[in-house]
């Protein structure tokens, strides 16, 4: 159950975790950082990755949107040291240009990338290609992406992780949730094999996976906050067809202070395309969550409450017509919320939908958080279909 309102915002901003001991294993060394360069505002801060070991920076990079290497480079210089990226991100070009981009300092650095494979043999040969296009022979955290079901950690694929290990290929195990976190997070955790989490989590699901991440918190699992800016709502790219819904000032600040006041989050990974953005997200990495930032983020939540769709999955199979409703507004978020319009048709393209909600006399999905699900689902097929 989610918080109320009032509520969302209650929990006090804490100290990082303590490190826990990093296991044995024969993968390379672990990254010795390098003296951060003069940067804006701000100072990096360093929270130790669960079991892993890993000192990473609270406010890492997420490579998804990203296509300019200088401001992957720029980010390097200012001392972030974790920057993730996937195999599916741009067709395979944001791991090439990741790795063009960091190159000359590997060492200094962890990559973590991800593989939506269903099998071991696809998930291990997405593995190579991986690293032939991030120009290493290992990375730091290999996820399994995107699993929404305890059922989607399959035997096959967790034996494709230890391989990889083993064949010193990954150092750590990694799964990224962006919904079903009630299911995925227990077998993970009771796998007893992974090592790092990648969840959705922002200031509209208050404390409702709070248990779950103490749970993963004491097993000793480490924990990579996605999503964390609640859909962007910031601005348009250059050229997309949609309207920016913008969000209000200081909202992506405050935002990301809000999930890196809880100290049993490892490190946060906002999607970082630009020279603002980076240095926006640098400024909020030291400064504490205010009274001011809930009044903000309060606010904020109140105008997206009938946009922002955080896949909860409390309306899963409600859609008479099977329409999978969340990844439908996925879609959506992208295009609005991320300015990415073309990433947005292409997520909304893979679901390959054989109906339309103009075939229903009225939508049966109720969301109980307030999103205006039949208007938006409409929308999401206006912009798509």
């Amino acid at each position: 159950m989610r918080s109320s309102r009032r509520s969302f915002l209650a929990a006090g901003l804490a100290l990082p975790a303590a490190g826990l001991a990093i296991p044995t294993r024969s993968a390379p060394e672990a990254p010795v950082p390098e003296a951060p360069a003069p940067g804006p505002a701000g100072k990096p801060v360093f929270r130790t990755l669960g079991k892993t070991g890993m000192q990473v920076i609270s406010v890492a990079c997420g490579c998804m949107l990203s296509s300019d290497p200088s401001v992957l480079e720029r980010a390097a210089d200012l001392g972030i040291n974790y920057f993730d990226t996937a195999r599916v991100y741009q067709g395979g070009n944001n791991e090439r240009m990741v790795g063009t981009a960091l190159k000359s300092r590997r060492k200094q650095l962890y990559l973590s990338t991800k593989t939506g494979a269903h099998d071991k043999q696809g998930a291990l040969e997405h593995l190579d290609q991986s690293l032939s296009e991030l120009g290493t022979d290992y990375v730091d955290v290999w996820h399994l992406h995107g699993k929404s079901s305890a059922e989607e950690l399959t035997p096959d694929l967790l034996e494709a992780q230890q391989i990889a290990k083993k064949a010193g290929k990954i150092r750590f195990a990694g799964v990224s949730i962006h919904s079903g976190h009630a299911s995925v997070i227990p077998a993970a955790i009771q796998s007893g094999q992974i090592d790092v989490l990648l969840i959705s989590y922002n200031f509209t699901m208050g404390s409702s996976l709070d248990a779950l991440i103490d749970q993963a918190h004491a097993a000793g699992v480490g924990l990579v906050a996605m999503k964390v800016m609640a859909g962007g709502f910031r601005r348009n790219a250059e050229g997309s067809p949609i309207r920016a819904i913008i969000a209000r000032p200081g909202a992506m600040g405050a935002a990301l202070r809000w999930v890196l006041k809880n100290p049993k989050i490892g490190t946060t990974i906002p999607s970082i395309g630009d020279m603002e953005q980076l240095e926006d997200n640098f400024r909020s990495m030291s400064a504490p969550f205010s009274a001011a930032d809930e009044k903000t983020l309060a606010a904020h939540l109140e105008r997206i409450r009938p946009l922002y769709c955080s896949m909860c999955g409390e309306c899963d199979g409600a859609c008479p017509q099977g329409l999978p409703v969340a990844e439908v507004l996925r879609s959506l978020m992208y295009a609005e919320g991320y300015g990415q319009f073309g990433l947005g048709r292409e997520h909304y393209a893979s679901l390959e939908l054989a109906a339309r909600c103009s075939d229903c006399p009225g939508c049966q999905v109720k969301c109980p958080h307030g999103v205006e699900v039949a208007r938006r689902m409409l929308r999401a097929q206006e912009l798509f279909a």
